[in-house]
């Protein structure tokens, strides 16, 4: 089965370096991502209510993006990805998320999810 690529962008007016720190560390990927995240042997372990998930970081650049993948998963293929770009004109922050799904109707539902963890991520930023 293939997987369907899909990006999704969001202005957020923040510093480059507040959102990278949001999306890189488990403390700040606890303040909007899950309910807690620990680290340990470059596993990151996401906590929701009950339930828990591993992921590894596949690359990363500083304050530019970082990949995550699922150790669950068994496509190798599949990733998701957080990319910080900035206009060259104005100097706008954007995230882009990139991310897969197996059909469209998955993709329609994580697409609603990402925007509101999105909201969430602007929220305890504080925009």
């Amino acid at each position: 089965m293939s997987l369907i690529k899909y990006s999704l962008e969001f202005p957020i007016k923040t510093s480059v370096s507040v959102l990278y720190n949001r999306l890189s560390t488990p403390s700040g990927l606890s303040e909007w991502f899950a309910d807690n995240v620990n680290i340990k042997n470059n596993i990151l372990t996401f906590f929701w209510e009950g339930s828990e998930e591993e992921a590894i970081i596949l690359k990363k650049k500083k304050n530019v993006f970082i990949q995550y993948q699922w150790i669950e998963d068994n496509n190798k293929d599949k990733y998701f990805e957080f990319m910080i770009q900035i206009d060259p004109m104005t100097k706008d922050i954007c995230l882009i998320v990139t991310d897969f799904a197996e059909d469209e109707y998955e993709k329609e539902e994580d697409i609603q999810l990402w925007i509101k963890q999105i909201e969430n991520l602007k929220n305890a930023i504080g925009i």
